[in-house]
């Protein structure tokens, strides 16, 4: 069996919208349940969107003004900024 490439939290976060909608290729998919299996910040930051999901139903970019998307997507920022990207595993 290939080995499964390792990806960091950023490259996780990146594919869990798809993730949840079931539109990542097999290898991404086994790359990020590799990833979630081994970083439990991911894990939970996953479990936390699924619940936002369930509570608020679904918000397209466009359904946002853009000074709202772009507050979100400043807060997205200013969060892996004041982290740093890190990897999973050794």
């Amino acid at each position: 069996m290939a080995r499964v490439r390792d990806i960091n939290c950023r490259h996780a976060v990146e594919l869990m919208g798809d993730y949840l909608e079931d539109r990542l290729s097999r290898r991404d998919r086994r790359r990020l349940e590799h990833h979630l299996a081994a970083c439990d910040a991911c894990a939970t930051y996953l479990e936390e969107m699924r619940a936002t999901i369930e509570l608020t139903g679904r918000v397209e970019p466009d359904d946002l003004r853009p000074e709202v998307l772009d507050a979100l997507l400043a807060v997205y920022d200013d969060f892996w900024r004041d982290r740093g990207e890190r990897t999973a595993g050794p």
